[in-house]
């Protein structure tokens, strides 16, 4: 998972430029003078760029910044005529937005460290640096000191079908140009962005502490199954331990207790004293927590889950009315920042999950497993390479090659060049990334300037990284790749980066997907691709339904904007539900489960899970393309693109548009091979 700054978030916002809806200040008149008086100036030839950059310059003014003739003052100042004088004053807003958002995103980098990194106990005054936001009046001070407005007067901003009429035939400059024009796109507040990220960094360190202590769980008859001192997060861990376990002679038995915690879980139902503590014994199959041996009674987490889920929602939903043609979180989410449409992504989902080949996949796990499917089989592994060697084999190879975080810090260069990477490329990303110990699962922060690294954060267990820190590692590796890549090699900085986290989450799982190769551990199966398209087949097919249920989840708050915790609760597990009815149901022969509802970026990354199955349509598409060819050198190739729009990407990477037609063939060639 790559996480950000709301600054960087707020360079990638796009919309229609406007205040808070119903604030205009600036009347149809004042603005048409100011476009005479700057047409009458530089001539006909710019006309169009005038019009629309006072009209964007008006439809932010508000009575505070001055009177009607102020602002036409202001147009004739600091409208820009000259291409080589608007050429010279991009290079230095450039500039200077590289300073701002990367000091910003390191200070908020360093005073989030004891909320992120496993250093210690959290304390209260944590928690209120952690949740900060230094750049919380950027914004605010660039509209009162007018910087905002020569931007707005000389930068157009284009809508997203604009983006992909104009799109194609721009040059690098007016694409670059056309990012400026999205820097800004709302006037909300300091203290609506404020309470933003305090409601963030909350729901982020609920769910980096959300531990469960395995070695403490026991069965009806008393048994444990797990190591006493292994520690698991929800949902990361748990899913990865049951995901681990299809090798394991004892692992079913493990897995049904693992599902039993999740289920838990979503329902609060978990009892709070087993939640990051180790000092009592849980039964999750029956509920019931002992104390040296005897029952005790224990309650339930009081729906904090959920809480801090409408706490998210209340937070973002203060932005509406700042976006008056994108007037929901959701909206936003897929038109402005994903830049491809709900309705859109939601027909790709579900046509995916609705496919024969995910129930062809089906029916082959099954029958390889030599038994009927149960709901936790969404995690089915075993088409991996790894499928083979067991979880503690594995863990033995990976404790040994990296005993510390330091270890795998200086083998980055060698895992680079076991990917194709150059040695002197190796060497120029691998010092540009900064590895941690996470408190939570791990993630990815890339830098916003270039002077500063990416910082990778897996999780280090006593005794050295375990494989799972280790298959997390290699993906938080794929995103500061394309990370520095997408800073330190792109011709202009308002292009640094890729059109949407589904980008980097496709890169993060190609990197992901060699974790084998990087250990030396070979597969000479002469069907192994065949085997990867099936893999992806049945991962996308899970997300997809997970993602499902968040976007559900997220328009049922939009129409339920009073919710209580219980309220949404209950919206969520039969959102959860009515997914599973409706594409899983057939497959496992089960109905009402409420696993699709387990994913902690529910709770804490506000409609981020769509991302994970578009970067799986992504990730194989890119895949496919990359075979015989140099992964170092195609993916710098395609890192500097930069952000133009999702499909104009994928067309200059791949040559085709998203589409998960070329893994649904795939997979439909892949049943014809493996029986």
């Amino acid at each position: 998972m790559s996480k950000g700054t709301l600054l960087s978030m707020a360079f990638i916002l796009l919309g229609m430029v406007q205040l808070k809806a119903g604030e205009r200040f600036i009347s149809a008149q004042a603005a048409d003078r100011a476009v005479k008086a700057l047409a009458d100036k530089f001539g006909a030839a710019e006309n169009a760029r005038i019009r629309k950059g006072v009209n964007q310059a008006a439809a932010f003014w508000v009575k505070e910044d001055g009177s009607e003739a102020d602002f036409e003052k202001l147009c004739t100042e600091y409208f820009i005529g000259s291409p080589e004088k608007l050429e010279e004053n991009f290079r230095k807003l450039s500039t200077h937005f590289e300073v701002l958002g990367g000091h910003f995103n390191k200070i908020s980098l360093d005073l989030k460290r004891p909320l992120h990194l496993d250093e210690g106990e959290i304390l209260q005054i944590d928690m209120l640096f952690g949740g900060f936001d230094p750049s919380a009046h950027l914004t605010e001070d660039f509209f009162k000191n007018k910087i905002a407005f020569l931007v707005l007067l000389n930068f157009p901003h284009y809508s997203l079908a604009e983006k992909a009429a104009l799109g194609p035939q721009w040059s690098r400059k007016e694409w670059a140009y056309a990012r400026m024009g999205d820097v800004f796109t709302s006037r909300a507040s300091a203290d609506v962005l404020q309470k933003i990220s305090d409601a963030f960094t909350a729901a982020g360190t609920y769910i980096d502490e959300y531990n469960i202590a395995m070695g403490h769980l026991v069965d009806a008859k008393g048994q444990t199954y797990f190591p006493q001192d292994l520690k698991l997060i929800s949902h990361w861990g748990l899913r990865d331990e049951l995901k681990g376990r299809y090798a394991d002679p004892r692992g079913f038995k493990r897995q049904k207790m693992i599902y039993e915690v999740m289920k838990r879980i979503v329902a609060q139902e978990i009892p709070a004293s087993v939640i990051n503590k180790a000092d009592v014994e849980w039964d999750p199959s029956a509920n019931v927590v002992y104390k040296e041996g005897k029952k005790i009674e224990a309650e339930r987490e009081p729906d904090t889950r959920y809480k801090q889920f409408l706490n998210v929602f209340r937070a973002v939903r203060e932005l509406d009315p700042y976006y008056p043609s994108l007037p929901s979180h959701v909206a936003r989410k897929f038109e402005a920042e994903r830049e491809i449409p709900e309705s859109e992504v939601e027909k790709m989902f579900t046509v995916f999950v609705s496919s024969s080949q995910v129930r062809g996949v089906g029916k082959l796990i099954s029958g390889r497993l030599g038994r009927p499917l149960q709901p936790f089989d969404i995690w089915y592994d075993g088409f991996k390479p790894r499928s083979s060697i067991s979880e503690d084999t594995l863990n033995k190879i990976v404790a040994a090659r990296y005993p510390d975080i330091k270890a795998f810090q200086q083998d980055i260069p060698n895992i680079l060049m076991k990917l194709g990477f150059s040695p002197e490329k190796a060497e120029f990303i691998a010092a540009r990334i900064e590895v941690d110990p996470a408190r939570g699962a791990g993630h990815a922060w890339g830098a916003e300037m270039k002077s500063e690294k990416a910082h990778l954060r897996t999780r280090v267990p006593k005794g050295g990284i375990d494989y799972k820190g280790f298959n997390i590692a290699m993906h938080e590796l794929g995103h500061c790749v394309e990370q520095t890549l997408t800073l330190q090699n792109v011709d202009y900085y308002m292009m640094r980066g890729v059109p949407n986290t589904a980008f980097t989450e496709a890169f993060a799982f190609v990197f992901q997907a060699k974790d084998l190769d990087v250990l030396g551990i070979k597969n000479e199966d002469p069907v192994k691709k065949h085997l990867a398209a099936l893999d992806n087949v049945w991962a996308s097919y899970e997300i997809m339904g997970v993602s499902l249920v968040d976007m559900k989840a997220w328009n049922w708050l939009y129409k339920n904007p009073a919710a209580t915790p219980e309220q949404l609760k209950q919206a969520v597990i039969a959102a959860a539900k009515d997914v599973w009815n409706r594409y899983y149901a057939d497959i496992f022969g089960v109905k009402d489960q409420p696993i699709l509802a387990i994913y902690s970026h529910m709770i804490d990354a506000a409609l981020y899970l769509p991302d994970y199955p578009i970067g799986h349509v992504i990730d194989f598409q890119v895949e496919r393309f990359l075979e015989g060819k140099s992964l170092g050198v195609e993916m710098e190739r395609m890192c500097v693109a930069g952000r133009l729009i999702p499909q104009l990407w994928m067309k200059n990477a791949v040559g085709s548009e998203i589409s998960p037609r070329a893994l649904l063939d795939a997979g439909k060639d892949a049943l014809e091979v493996i029986h």
